[in-house]
């Protein structure tokens, strides 16, 4: 006895720390204690007798250690079969009197020791239970029928059995099963070792249901699991929700950040209506038209991608407005002149002027060859002052019109030098005219060295003509 209370502890143990449903466990083993009472009897007109079903130590037969064992499985729609095996030891064999039957209600009987008859039943039955009908978890009434073959010292004969059962359910996996079976026999003359008499069997014992499959160990199992490879949760039945946003991460376009269902499980951190991965500005409330970014001068243009976040701009202008750097009305981007106001008739640059003609090319570089300098130097010698105001009064005719000063000199020296005077003297003419009234922007000026002679450096008077500035039209 003490083995099997430790045996039924550890199973109810194991019991408590496992959960599932009892259609997924479909097969069963029972064992426990029985009792045979061969108390139940037949009358001469055949009827049976049922008296002191409950008298344990008068007419029980009991071993105190496990005596048998079940083994059953589910079959569907409340019903299952299983088979029985039981031994018992028959020391308490009820004899009925029957020298007067007659119309007589009452009858006699007797308990003996018949010799400890050795017990052995092999029994299957087909099993419906109430469970569902009463609506519990824990409390299952059944009703079952079936045969058996039994063995009573010597004798042995086939029974047909019938009976009721409760069990108490600790666990989805765990009961107690408590059950009353009657053996009907057909060879039921009370003879010791040469018949079988019809009796009832109680059992009481354990009961521990198995077979359920639960591949990612959930504890739901697969049968109504419906993510079984992946561990989840049972309110999802059996689906995993990562983020813990309540909603299963096979319904959740966000599995691994707490969202709303309202969003299919992704978040909306700033609340504007449209959820972080689409949100270009996720912390930061804005119009959907501007991927959910902010717009402070309402210019169309998202405050991030907006170089003037408190001026309306343009797109085109990252969100500022278009500069007029000239003043005179037209917008740089319209402006072909836009450092110099000039009118929308001349796409924003000044009306145009006369253009130079050859003559008057050819005029300043007249003037421009006389132009003197300190030999060797780039300094310009006083009496050029009068031919550099022609070419001043000239340039000042075509205000539109842009030149280069270009310097040259002979080839006496090195060409580097040379290179070096050319550059000074070109210079310090443009210096002269931008000192006078000439806009800089209009004049450039640039030094050939002795590339690019006009006569031969073989005679002085060629090298005169060498030494030269010109001022050319730019086109």
């Amino acid at each position: 006895m003490k083995q099997l209370k430790f045996f039924a502890a550890a199973l109810m143990f194991a019991g408590l720390t496992t959960q599932a449903q009892d259609s997924n466990n479909p097969w069963a083993v029972s064992f426990g204690v029985n009792g045979v009472d061969t108390k139940i009897s037949m009358q001469a007109n055949d009827k049976l007798i049922f008296e002191e079903l409950m008298n344990v130590d008068g007419n029980w037969n009991v071993l105190p250690s496990v005596s048998y064992v079940n083994v059953s499985r589910h079959i569907g729609n409340n019903f299952s079969i299983g088979l029985t095996g039981s031994v018992n030891k028959i020391d308490k064999w009820v004899t009925l009197d029957r020298s007067d039957f007659g119309t007589k209600a009452t009858h006699m009987h007797t308990v003996s020791n018949p010799g400890d008859l050795s017990y052995y039943g092999i029994d299957a039955a087909v099993k419906y239970s109430f469970m569902e009908m009463v609506g519990t978890k824990w409390f299952d009434p059944s009703l079952h029928l079936g045969g058996g073959y039994q063995f009573v010292g010597d004798a042995s004969a086939g029974t047909v059995n019938g009976g009721v059962g409760i069990t108490f359910w600790f666990t989805q996996q765990i009961g107690l099963q408590l059950q009353s079976t009657l053996k009907y026999s057909f060879d039921d003359a009370r003879m010791p070792h040469a018949d079988v008499p019809t009796h009832m069997q109680h059992f009481a014992g354990l009961t521990f249901k198995f077979g359920g499959k639960d591949t990612d160990g959930d504890g739901i199992y697969d049968k109504d699991d419906a993510c079984p490879e992946v561990a989840g949760l049972k309110e999802f039945d059996g689906c995993p929700d990562t983020d813990g946003d309540g909603i299963a991460d096979k319904d959740d376009a966000c599995p691994d950040v707490a969202g709303s269902k309202e969003f299919n499980g992704c978040p909306d951190t700033d609340g504007d209506g449209i959820i972080d991965n689409e949100d270009d500005c996720p912390e930061v409330a804005g119009p959907k038209i501007l991927n959910g970014c902010p717009d402070k001068d309402g210019d169309g243009v998202a405050d991030k991608y907006d170089n003037c976040v408190d001026v309306k701009g343009p797109k085109e202008n990252k969100g500022c407005p278009w500069p007029d750097t000239d003043g005179d009305g037209i917008l740089d981007k319209d402006d072909k002149c836009p450092t110099e106001k000039g009118v929308a008739s001349n796409n924003g640059c000044p009306e145009k002027s006369p253009e130079v003609t050859e003559a008057v090319q050819k005029a300043l570089n007249d003037y421009a060859k006389t132009i003197l300098f300190d030999t060797g130097k780039s300094t310009i010698k006083a009496q050029s002052a009068k031919v550099l105001g022609d070419i001043i009064a000239i340039l000042k005719e075509y205000p539109n019109a842009k030149f280069t000063i270009d310097g040259h000199t002979d080839s006496v020296g090195s060409a580097s030098s040379n290179m070096r005077l050319s550059d000074s003297r070109a210079l310090s003419v443009k210096d002269y005219l931008v000192a006078n009234g000439i806009d800089a922007f209009r004049l450039s000026s640039k030094g050939y060295g002795e590339s690019r002679p006009i006569d031969t450096n073989s005679t002085a008077e060629g090298r005169a003509h060498n030494r030269r500035v010109e001022i050319n039209l730019v086109k």
